[in-house]
């Protein structure tokens, strides 16, 4: 059995790698999914020294994505969106019209086809929930309005990803099959049925039966059994959803959405956790092992532009949405500066359309390098907006955010509060 350690080496290889180049990113105040994400292409292919199991990374990585998008309907709140809708709603949508259009134009130029085009464009429109909230974190801004509406502009960014993520394999025809306009439209419908079966079986079925099957294993006292409960319904939800419409992702965010209305919510998300952190450093590390670095000397221009979408693009579309709806200037350059980066959504994407043949590998590449860059590049990002204007104000004692806040710093310094 030559590979029968293959597991072992790519987890050992993959979780010893990330955490020396995720301590590496943090003492130079990067993102830790910068150095994950190194960690991949150093045990990738395209390097020298050890390679992992190519083949096995990915199913790992499935994994990983299963439980991001459980982990996001947990944290998904329907009353925090609907408080800053009139803003989140309009401004994520036309951030990624605009993002999509940008890519589509930028793709022409490098000789893409308009399918390829768009879809990098619409790969680029979607920034990271993690770097996002690491962004807020450090400035002490998840509370505030300014949080808010840039976690809400996300949600609404997740939601048309998890939309797109079913869609998607619908729209692309593979190569050497031709669909009729008729065979289209009714292959859309049925699928459109299915999900809005599942959807609403899981929205009006799932309320009042997952939250009994957890209050049923809680009664076990078992901590072992509780957490084995939450991921069984986590995975098991995902694989029905992946065999009625072959899409893992919206399964497992729709798990998360009813467990996150339910009495043990928070009791699930705490012991899901773990495990969700390290499949998703799995996750990153395997997108970094499918990324060629040498596409940065090869296509600099190309790079160069993919990053300006990101980065300049993307932040000129969130200032004009905010000040049409004449929030004030730090506000409007601290939502820029968190959304001018891209993560894990785009890698999802853009590995799915490379699956379904709709992209290329050096296409991939480029999207993997506006990442690796803009994440790298956000905290200058926030540096500069900074001395634009958007530098922070300490709430005041009485106010909502003053109070928030100082229950944040109590909880530091006595977890036991917390």
């Amino acid at each position: 059995m030559p590979h029968a350690d293959s597991l072992i080496l790519t987890l050992v290889g993959g979780f010893v790698l990330a955490f020396v180049f995720g301590m590496i990113a943090n003492r130079l105040k990067l993102s830790p999914l910068v150095g994950y994400l190194v960690a991949g292409i150093v045990v990738g292919p395209y390097t020298g020294g050890f390679v992992a199991d190519t083949t096995l990374a990915p199913q790992l990585a499935e994994i990983g994505v299963i439980l991001l998008m459980f982990g996001v309907g947990l944290h998904f709140s329907p009353d925090d969106l609907m408080k800053v809708r009139k803003v989140a709603i309009p401004g994520a949508l036309f951030q990624i019209a605009a993002a999509t259009f940008l890519g589509w134009g930028l793709g022409r130029l490098l000789g893409f086809g308009n399918v390829e085009a768009v879809l990098t464009g619409f790969a680029l429109s979607v920034a990271s929930t993690v770097v996002l909230l690491r962004a807020l974190e450090e400035r002490k801004q998840v509370k505030g309005e300014i949080g808010r509406i840039a976690v809400g502009w996300l949600i609404v960014e997740d939601l048309v990803i998890v939309i797109a993520l079913v869609m998607l394999p619908l729209l692309i025809v593979q190569p050497g099959e031709t669909l009729s306009g008729g065979e289209l439209a009714a292959s859309i419908g049925w699928t459109l049925a299915k999900v809005a079966v599942f959807v609403g079986a899981m929205l009006v079925v799932g309320p009042k039966v997952l939250p009994w099957v957890l209050v049923r294993i809680a009664h076990t006292r078992s901590r072992e059994l509780f957490t084995l409960g939450v991921l069984a319904i986590a995975l098991g939800i995902a694989w029905v959803a992946y065999a009625m419409f072959h899409s893992f992702a919206l399964g497992a965010f729709l798990a998360g959405l009813v467990l996150n209305s339910s009495p043990l919510g928070h009791n699930a998300a705490e012991r899901s956790l773990p495990l969700r952190d390290a499949f998703a450093v799995l996750f990153f590390v395997s997108v970094g092992m499918l990324f060629d670095p040498s596409i940065l000397l090869r296509e600099p221009l190309a790079v160069f532009g993919v990053l300006g979408i990101v980065i300049v693009g993307k932040a000129l579309a969130a200032l004009v949405i905010t000040h049409r709806f004449k929030l004030d200037r730090a506000t409007g350059l601290t939502v820029a500066a968190s959304l001018a980066q891209i993560g894990e959504f785009s890698f999802i994407l853009a590995a799915l359309s490379m699956s379904l043949g709709a992209l290329s590998r050096q296409t991939h590449d480029l999207i993997l390098a506006a990442a690796l860059l803009s994440i790298s590049l956000n905290p200058f990002v926030f540096a500069l907006v900074d001395r634009l204007g958007a530098r922070p104000k300490p709430p005041a004692k009485g106010s909502e955010e003053g109070i928030a806040l100082a229950k944040e710093e109590a909880a530091a310094v006595n977890p036991a509060t917390g």
